[in-house]
């Protein structure tokens, strides 16, 4: 009679069982811990993508920020051009006005008249000069003349007088301004 030991044999199974068991157990660990690299990969990633980004923006909040500053100093400048331009507007709509008068008189006036002095009583105006000859004068009496400002225009006074070796017509002029 033959004997067949079992019992071996089931011991051999059972050390087969459980070398599978390890090896599919230190196959689902090594599985699992890449996937865990992976996904620890894939989320570095991310994060590093939206860091970036993130900085983008900030520069973007800064540069908006200074062009922010820039807008609202040229909106305070054209406001301040805005109210002299008004300023401005105003006194040439108004009449007789100091300003509006010397505006009409820098206008008029010829590049060889240089002004001394110019006085008001009420309406009247009188300015005293030094021109380089007769000729000029008269053609700044003639431009005032045509001006709708002033009126009257009188030569009072004009004399030759020497200054620096050169001869000047010293004037005065009387006028009215409407």
């Amino acid at each position: 009679m033959i004997k067949i030991n079992l019992l071996l044999a089931k011991k051999e199974k059972k050390k087969i069982g459980i070398r599978r068991e390890i090896i599919f157990l230190i196959a689902s660990i090594v599985f699992l811990l890449i996937i865990l690299i992976l996904f620890q990969w894939k989320t570095n990633k991310t994060k590093e993508g939206l860091i970036a980004e993130i900085s983008e923006k900030e520069q973007k909040i800064a540069q908006n920020r200074s062009l922010t500053a820039e807008l609202n100093k040229a909106k305070e400048s054209n406001k301040i051009l805005d109210e002299k331009l008004n300023v401005i507007n105003s006194l040439r709509k108004q009449k007789n006005t100091p300003a509006r008068v010397l505006d009409e008189l820098s206008t008029n006036k010829p590049e060889k008249i240089q002004f001394e002095s110019l006085k008001k009583e009420g309406s009247k105006l009188g300015i005293e000069g030094i021109a380089l000859d007769d000729e000029t004068v008269a053609n700044f009496m003639e431009n005032l003349r045509k001006s709708k400002f002033f009126s009257n225009v009188d030569l009072v006074v004009s004399e030759q007088v020497e200054q620096n070796k050169i001869k000047l017509k010293k004037f005065i002029i009387t006028c009215e301004i409407s």
